[in-house]
C-alpha cells in the first residue's frame, strides 16, 4: 500500500510519457550538450541536452544518438524539486525530457518515462508493462541528486582536422639535415692544421668547451717538431687540464677522447704520455685490444720525439714483480691487452696485482684504455652476466684512485649502458643528479637519442669530452647487389633443409642419452654459433665472383683493392703440409667439425676379457677388494667410505656391528664386527665375512686356529677351506655334498659364490652385448650423417677461394686471426695447407709484415679480417710508398652501422693522398638489402658521395632493428604467426580476399621457426602445427635475424618483410603520434631571433660551465607574394604538373577555410605542402589525400585573398581559435611564436625539467625533445632542450631560484 503524497494529486493524472523526436537543435547551444558527426556528409553538429533523435540541418539525414552518448546528453532532474501544478483538465502530451515530471527508465524495455510526482502505479506507454515506483529508490536517487554536482566542463571547440594535421607535423618537427660540421678548436690556435678535413655533430659544435687555462711543458717542442695537429694539442690541453680536478668523492677526474677512427688517438696518448714524463710521472699503463698494437704506440712515441721511452709488452714478461731485480722495469710504458689484464698464472698470481703493485701507492700517473668500447657490458641486459673484462677496467680504476685515466673509443659512448665503466667522468655518484649509475642509466634510456647528444654536449662544456670525425669529403660509394645465382639458391636451400634435419637427429640423440642439462645446453650453444657461422659463409661466398671482378677491375685502373670481412671461416686441416685435391669448402668443414665432435654416442664398452680369465679376473677383484667394496658389471672396484670403520668405534660395552652397505644384486655382502665374533644382522640370510681390522683384506687372527661358519668348531687354519669370493672358512666335511679338493687352493669357491659368478657372467655378457648393439647403431648414424655432410654441394672456403683467384699469398695481403692457408700448388694440380708464419717471421708479426709489404707496394690486394686488423692503417698514406687509391669492398657488412664505419676505418685515415670508394655489397637475402643501404646512409651524412642511383628509394630508412620498435613488431609478428593475435599486415605475397593464403603462409612461417628453433615443444595435428616462443626469444631481434639466416631464401625473405613491414607501421604511428625519438630535431622558420639576454639556470663550480634558459621569436609564415613566385618558378622550369597550384580546404571551421599550395615533390605520386601559417610541410601528400581534403581553386583572386587571410589571423592566434583550452601558450598552426631552449650543462638539472614536463598538457610537451636552432640574423647556433611555454615558470621556479641575467 502505497503512502499519500503531501499534496492533493490531480484528478486525472496524466500518463507517464516517453521522450519522443524532436527538430534539428536551435542555434544556441545549451551547456551539457554532446558534439557528433553527421552520418551522411562528416559534418560536426552539436546535439541538445535531452535530444536522442534528430535529422541534420545540412544533408537533411534522419538519424539517432549511439547508446554511449544517450546516457551524456540527459540532464539531471533540476533542484530543488519543482512545486505541484494545480490540476488541469487537459495535458498536454511530453516533449522530450519534461522538468516538471521525474525521469525514471522503464524496467522492461529501459525507455525513460517522465513520471508525474505522487503517481505510484502506471503502464509503460512504449511496451504496455505495469509498474510499480519503488519509493526507496526514488528517495535514494533524490538524495543523489542533492548532492553538490561539479561544474560541467565548458563545449569542446569544434574538431579542426587541419590543425590536428599541423600540431602533429610540429611535435614530428624537422629532423636535423646537416649532421655534421667542419671543425677547428674554437679557443686555441697552437700546432699547424690537421691534415686532413675533420668534422664534428652539429650538436656538439653548438657546444662550446670551457676556457684553456694548461700550460704544457712540451709546448717549445711540438711547435719545434710539428709532431701534433691543432686538434691533437686541444685534446692535450683539456685533458692535462681536467686531470688536475679532483670528483667529489675523492678520486682524480678523468678524460674520454671519443674521436673516429684515423683521427690520431694514437699520436695523441703518445703526448700525453711525453707531457706527463716532463712532470716526472714517468710509469704508463696503456691497456689496448691486440698485442700488436705495441708496434704502433712504440711508433707514435718515436714520433713525438719520445724515444727515451721504452714500451713493454705484458704479455711477454713473467707474473713475477715488474721493477725486481730479474725483470728490472722501473719506468716506461707498460702495454697490456684486455685478455691480459684478466690472466693469472698456474700458481694464482694476477696480471691485476702485478700492475696494482708496479704502480704502487699513489700512482698519478696515466692509465690508458685504449679501444675501451672492448669492457663494454659491465652493466649487461637484464639475464645475462657482467664481462670479466669490464669488472677488470672498474677494479684497476678503484685500486688506483689518484691515476689519470683516459678513455679511447669512438664507439664507447655508442649507447649508454657502456658508460658503466667510466667511473672517472663524474656523471653520477656524489655530487651529481644521479645517487648510481643505474638512475642516470633510466633517465637517459627514457631521454632516448637526443638525451645520449645532451650527455655528450654536457661532457664538452665540462672539457671532458673530445669527439671528432674525419669527413669522408672525397671518398665514394657504391652499394652493389651480388644476387644468388639459380645453382647457389639451390645449394642455400639444400643447406637450410640439412640443419633443420640435423637439429631433429641431435635431439633424438640426446634425448635417447638423457644427458645433463648443462651439456645439453653446452651442446645447442654451439650448434647455433656454427648454424650462424655456416650460413654467413654461405652468404659471403656467393658474393665471391663479384668481388673477385670489382678487385681485378680496380687494379686494371692502377688503384689497389682492400677486401673486408668479420670472420675467415678458416677451414680445419689436420697437419700442416697436408695434400688436396682441391680448396677445402668452409661451411662443409664446418659441419663435418661440429659433427664429429658433438654427436652425442652412447658410451663405448669395454672388450670382455678372454673367457678362460673371466673367473679368475673376477675372483681376483673381490679377493682383493676392501671388505664392503662394490664390485660393478664390469668387474670395477668401486672405492667405499672410510667413515664408520671398526677401529673407529671405541666403545667395548656391547658388540657393535657394522654393515658395509654394498650392493651387488641388491644384497649385503660383508659384515664387520670388533670383536671379531662373527654375527649376523637380524633378517638377513646372507653369509658375512668377519674382520679383526678394517685395513685387512681378509679376516685373519694371530694365532693358527679359526672357526667353521658352518658348524662353528675350532680348527687350524690349514684344515678348512677359504673361499676365495666371501671369505668363509669351512670343514670340507661340513659341505653338502662334501667336496674334496686340496686345502690352501687360492681359488677355491663356496657352491653359493659360484653360482653367482656364473650368474654375474652372464648378465655382464648380455649388457655388453646390448652396450655394444646401441654403440654401433649410432656410430652408424653417425657414420651416415657424415656421408650426408661429404655429399652435399657447398662453396669452397671464401677466403681461399679469393686469395686464389686473385693471384695467391704472392699478390693478396692477408691481415686476418687464422694460422694458416690453403694454397694451390705450382704445377696447378691439387692444393697445400701452409701455415702462415715462415722462419724469419713469427706468428704474432705475420699481420704487420702482411701490412708492410702491402703500403711498400710488394702486393696491390689486401684481405683484413674484423680480429686481424683492429687499429690497423691501411690508407693511402703520403709517407707510404703504395699511394694508390683504395677500393674498400665489404664481403661481410656488421650487424651495425657503428661497426662497419670502425672498418672503413682502416682505408680512411689522416695523412692520406686519396680518399677510398666503398663498395658495399650485399645479396637479396633476408635484411642485406636494407642493412646496407643504412650504412651508405651513415657515409653519406659523413660526407661521402654515391656513385650511381642503385640504392634504394626513401622507404630504405637508417632504422635500428634491435630498437624498442624493433622489439615490439617481433613479438606483434610472433604472436600473429602463433595465431594468438591477427597480423597488423597481409603478409607478403599474400592477399586479404584471399584467406587461405595467409593461412598457408602462417603454416609455413610456423613450420620455419619451428626448424630454425625459435617455436619449442612443437607438436603436429589436424594440419596445424603448435608450440611455444619463449619469452627471452620474443623480444630477442638479434637471435632473430641471426636464425634468420638459416632459412630457404623464399620463406627467409617474406618473414623479414612481414617484420619490417610491422616495422614500417610501428614508427609511422609513433611519429604521428609525437612519440617518434628522432634525436635532435631541427626547429625551421623563416626568421628566428634571440630574444632578450638568456638566463643563467645553473653553473658547474668545478669547469664553470653553465645551464641557460635561451627564448627566440619564430615567424614561420610564407607571404603571398613568396608562395606565387615559388608556383611560377616551378611552371618555368618546366617542373610542374597539372595538379600543382592553390587549394582551399572543403570544410570549414569556425566560419573559415584553409588554405595550401601543392605542387609535386620528387617522389612520384606525392606533394608537397607549402600553408601560409607555417610554411612548408615536413610530411608530403598523396594526390588522393590531397583531393579529399582540399579542392583546387582557379582563381587567384581568391587564392590571395584566403591566403592573405589566413596569414594575418595566424600571427594573433593559433589554429584552435580564440576559445582554444590552452590560450596563449598553444602554438599549432600560429605563425608568431616565441620557443624557450634549455642549453649549455643539462644533466645538473634534469630532475627538474622531467617534473615540469609531466604537468604539459600536450602528450609530445611531456618527453625531452633536443632541438636545434640558427637564428637568421647572425647564424648562431643553439642545441637543447625545448621547453613549452607553459612550463618555463615552473623550470625557472622548481628548485632553480638563482636565475641571474648574464652581463654582457
Amino acid at each position: 500500500m502505497t503512502t499519500e503524497p503531501s499534496v492533493q494529486p490531480p484528478l486525472a493524472p496524466p500518463l507517464p510519457t516517453t521522450t519522443t523526436t524532436t527538430p534539428p537543435p536551435p542555434p544556441a547551444v545549451p551547456s551539457g550538450g554532446v558534439q557528433v558527426r553527421c552520418a551522411g556528409c562528416r559534418m560536426i553538429l552539436t546535439v541538445s541536452p535531452g535530444v536522442t533523435e534528430f535529422v541534420c540541418p545540412s544533408c537533411h539525414l534522419p538519424q539517432m544518438l549511439p547508446p554511449e552518448l544517450m546516457k551524456i546528453s540527459l540532464p539531471p532532474p533540476p533542484l530543488p524539486l519543482p512545486q505541484p501544478q494545480p490540476p488541469q483538465s487537459q495535458t498536454a502530451p511530453a516533449h522530450g525530457i519534461d522538468p516538471t515530471k521525474i525521469q525514471l527508465p522503464c524496467a522492461h524495455c529501459k525507455a525513460i518515462l517522465n513520471v508525474p510526482h505522487g503517481l505510484a502505479r502506471f503502464s509503460c506507454p512504449q511496451c504496455g508493462v505495469d509498474l510499480a515506483v519503488d519509493l526507496d529508490k526514488v528517495k535514494q536517487l533524490i538524495n543523489a541528486q542533492q548532492q553538490p554536482r561539479p561544474i560541467p566542463p565548458p563545449p569542446p571547440e569544434e574538431v579542426n582536422e587541419v590543425a590536428i594535421e599541423v600540431e602533429r607535423e610540429e611535435d614530428e618537427g624537422g629532423t636535423v639535415g646537416e649532421t655534421f660540421m667542419d671543425y677547428r678548436p674554437p679557443k686555441l690556435s697552437i700546432g699547424p692544421p690537421h691534415p686532413d678535413p675533420i668534422v664534428e655533430t652539429s650538436s656538439l659544435s653548438s657546444v662550446q668547451p670551457p676556457e684553456p687555462a694548461y700550460d704544457l711543458k712540451i709546448r717549445d717542442d711540438l711547435e719545434r717538431s710539428k709532431a701534433l695537429s691543432c686538434l691533437q694539442i686541444e685534446t692535450l690541453i683539456y685533458a692535462c687540464q681536467r686531470h688536475a680536478q679532483h670528483l667529489p668523492n675523492g678520486s682524480r677526474a678523468g678524460f674520454f677522447v671519443g674521436d673516429g677512427a684515423g683521427v690520431g688517438k694514437g699520436r695523441t696518448v703518445a703526448g700525453l704520455i711525453w707531457e706527463n714524463w716532463h712532470h716526472g710521472r714517468k710509469k704508463a699503463l696503456w691497456i689496448s685490444i691486440g698485442s700488436d698494437l705495441k708496434f704502433d704506440a712504440k711508433r707514435d712515441l718515436d714520433d713525438m720525439g719520445a724515444m727515451c721511452i721504452a714500451v713493454h709488452p705484458l704479455n711477454k714478461l713473467p707474473y713475477s714483480k715488474l721493477d725486481s731485480k730479474s725483470v728490472g722495469i722501473k719506468e716506461g710504458v707498460v702495454f697490456s691487452t684486455y685478455s691480459s689484464l684478466i690472466a693469472s698464472s698456474e700458481r694464482g698470481r694476477s696480471r691485476m696485482q702485478q700492475l696494482v703493485q708496479w704502480c704502487g701507492p699513489g700512482f698519478d700517473g696515466l692509465i690508458i684504455f685504449d679501444e675501451c668500447h672492448k669492457a663494454k657490458n659491465l652493466v649487461p641486459e637484464s639475464g645475462s652476466q657482467p664481462t670479466r673484462t669490464g669488472a677488470a677496467v672498474l677494479e684497476i680504476q678503484a685500486r688506483l684512485p689518484e691515476a689519470r685515466v683516459v678513455y679511447c673509443s669512438a664507439t664507447g659512448a655508442s649507447e649508454p649502458r657502456n658508460l658503466g665503466y667510466m667511473v672517472r667522468l663524474g656523471l653520477w655518484g656524489a655530487g651529481t643528479s644521479f645517487d648510481n649509475f643505474q638512475l642516470f642509466l633510466g633517465a637517459l634510456e627514457k631521454g632516448g637519442v637526443g638525451a645520449l647528444e645532451l650527455v655528450a654536449m654536457d661532457m664538452k662544456a665540462r672539457g671532458m669530452y673530445v669527439c671528432r670525425t674525419l669527413s669522408y669529403k672525397g671518398a665514394e660509394f657504391e652499394v652493389v647487389e651480388a644476387p644468388l645465382e639459380p645453382e647457389m639458391m639451390e645449394m642455400y636451400k639444400k643447406a637450410a633443409e640439412f640443419w633443420a634435419e640435423l637439429r631433429v637427429e641431435l635431439l633424438s640423440a640426446n634425448a635417447f642419452l638423457n644427458n645433463d642439462k648443462a651439456n645439453s645446453s653446452q651442446l645447442w650453444r654451439l650448434y647455433w654459433s656454427s648454424h650462424q657461422r655456416f650460413f654467413s659463409h654461405m652468404c659471403m661466398s656467393a658474393k665471391v665472383p663479384v668481388t673477385v671482378r670489382l678487385a681485378k677491375k680496380a687494379l686494371a685502373e692502377n688503384k689497389c683493392a682492400v677486401i673486408g670481412l668479420q670472420s675467415t671461416g678458416e677451414a680445419r686441416t689436420e697437419e700442416a703440409g697436408i695434400e688436396l685435391d682441391d680448396f677445402i669448402s668452409g661451411p662443409r668443414e664446418l659441419l663435418l667439425k661440429f659433427v664429429e665432435e658433438n654427436y652425442a654416442l652412447p658410451e663405448k664398452p669395454e672388450p670382455l676379457p678372454v673367457e678362460e680369465d673371466t673367473v679368475k679376473e673376477l675372483k681376483r677383484k673381490r679377493h682383493s677388494a676392501t671388505p664392503g667394496a662394490k664390485v660393478s658389471l664390469k668387474g670395477r672396484v668401486l672405492k667405499v667410505s672410510k667413515r664408520n670403520r671398526a677401529s673407529d668405534v671405541e666403545t667395548d660395552e656391547e658388540l657393535e656391528v657394522l654393515f658395509y652397505k654394498m650392493r651387488y644384486w641388491g644384497e649385503m655382502v660383508c659384515f664387520i664386527g670388533k670383536t671379531g665374533v662373527a654375527a649376523s644382522p637380524p633378517d638377513s640370510d646372507d653369509e658375512f665375512q668377519m674382520s679383526d681390522s678394517p685395513e685387512s683384506s681378509e679376516s685373519e687372527s694371530d694365532d693358527e686356529f679359526q672357526i667353521c661358519d658352518i658348524c662353528s668348531g675350532e680348527e687350524e687354519r690349514k684344515k678348512l677351506l677359504k673361499c676365495s669370493i666371501c671369505g668363509q672358512h669351512l670343514h670340507p666335511s661340513c659341505l653338502v655334498p662334501p667336496v674334496i679338493v686340496e686345502l690352501g687352493a687360492e681359488d677355491w669357491s663356496c657352491h653359493s659364490c659360484k653360482m653367482k659368478t656364473d650368474e654375474y657372467l652372464q648378465e655382464r655378457e648380455a649388457y655388453m652385448a646390448e652396450m655394444t648393439k646401441r654403440y654401433e647403431a649410432a656410430l652408424e648414424r653417425k657414420s651416415k650423417i657424415l656421408d650426408i655432410i661429404r655429399s652435399l654441394d657447398l662453396p669452397n672456403n671464401p677466403l681461399d677461394d679469393i686469395i686464389d683467384q686473385l693471384g695467391g699469398p704472392e699478390n693478396v695481403a692477408e691481415m686476418t686471426g687464422r694460422r694458416g692457408m690453403l694454397v694451390r700448388a705450382s704445377n696447378g694440380k691439387g692444393v697445400t695447407y701452409q701455415v702462415r708464419s715462415t722462419k724469419d717471421v713469427s706468428m704474432e708479426m705475420v699481420n704487420m709484415h702482411e701490412k708492410k709489404l702491402f703500403m711498400d707496394g710488394k702486393k696491390f690486394i689486401a684481405i683484413i679480417s674484423e680480429a686481424g686488423s683492429a687499429g690497423v692503417s691501411l690508407q693511402a698514406d703520403r709517407r707510404a710508398i703504395n699511394q694508390r687509391r683504395r677500393v674498400h669492398l665489404t664481403l661481410e657488412l656488421p650487424w651495425s652501422a657503428d661497426r662497419a664505419i670502425q672498418q672503413f676505418g682502416r682505408t680512411h685515415r689522416s695523412n692520406q693522398a686519396s680518399a677510398p670508394e666503398y663498395r658495399l655489397l650485399f645479396t637479396n637475402l633476408g635484411g642485406e638489402r636494407r642493412f646496407a643501404s643504412i650504412v651508405a646512409k651513415r657515409l653519406e651524412t659523413l660526407g661521402a658521395l654515391t656513385q650511381g642511383d642503385r640504392r634504394a628509394g626513401p622507404s630504405l630508412s637508417a632504422y635500428n632493428y634491435d630498437s624498442s620498435y624493433g622489439k615490439k613488431a617481433l613479438v606483434m609478428m610472433y604472436r600473429g604467426i602463433m595465431e594468438q593475435e591477427s597480423l597488423p599486415v597481409v603478409p607478403p605475397g599474400c592477399s586479404a580476399e584471399k584467406p587461405e593464403t595467409i593461412q598457408n603462409f602462417i603454416l609455413k612461417a610456423k613450420a620455419a621457426l619451428v626448424s630454425v628453433g625459435i617455436v619449442r615443444d612443437s607438436v603436429l595435428g589436424n594440419g596445424k602445427i603448435s608450440g611455444r616462443i619463449v619469452d627471452s626469444d620474443m623480444h630477442d631481434v638479434g637471435r632473430f635475424l641471426n636464425r634468420l639466416l638459416g632459412l630457404p631464401p623464399d620463406i627467409q625473405n617474406r618473414l623479414f618483410e612481414l617484420f619490417v613491414s610491422i616495422l614500417d607501421i610501428l614508427v609511422q604511428n609513433a611519429r604521428i603520434e609525437g612519440n617518434l625519438d628522432s634525436g635532435i630535431v631541427d626547429m625551421r622558420a623563416n626568421s628566428i631571433e634571440l630574444l632578450g639576454t638568456p638566463k643563467t639556470v645553473h653553473v658547474d663550480h668545478m669547469s664553470g660551465a653553465s645551464t641557460m634558459l635561451f627564448t627566440f621569436t619564430l615567424d614561420r609564415g610564407i607571404t603571398w607574394e613568396s608562395a606565387r613566385s615559388m608556383l611560377e618558378e616551378k611552371q618555368q622550369d618546366g617542373l610542374s604538373s597539372a595538379n600543382d597550384g592553390f587549394y582551399e580546404s572543403k570544410r570549414e571551421w569556425l566560419g573559415r577555410r584553409h588554405f595550401v599550395l601543392a605542387f609535386e615533390s620528387t617522389s612520384s605520386g606525392l606533394y608537397k605542402i607549402v600553408r601560409p601559417a607555417v610554411g612548408e610541410s615536413i610530411r608530403e601528400m598523396y594526390l588522393q589525400e590531397l583531393k579529399n581534403k582540399y579542392r583546387k581553386i582557379s582563381s587567384m583572386e581568391k587564392a590571395c585573398s584566403g591566403w592573405e587571410d589566413e596569414y594575418d589571423v595566424s600571427s594573433k592566434q593559433c589554429m584552435h581559435g580564440p576559445k582554444c583550452k590552452l590560450g596563449n601558450y598553444c602554438t599549432v598552426g600560429r605563425r608568431l611564436q616565441e620557443v624557450n631552449v634549455l642549453g649549455g650543462l643539462i644533466l645538473p638539472v634534469w630532475g627538474t625539467i622531467e617534473k615540469a614536463l609531466e604537468k604539459q598538457y600536450r602528450h609530445s610537451h611531456k618527453r625531452l625533445r633536443v632541438v636545434r636552432m640558427v637564428t637568421t640574423n647572425d647564424n648562431q647556433r643553439i642545441v637543447g632542450l625545448f621547453i613549452p611555454n607553459a612550463a618555463v615558470e615552473t623550470v625557472l621556479q622548481a628548485d632553480l631560484a638563482w636565475v641571474q641575467e648574464i652581463d654582457d
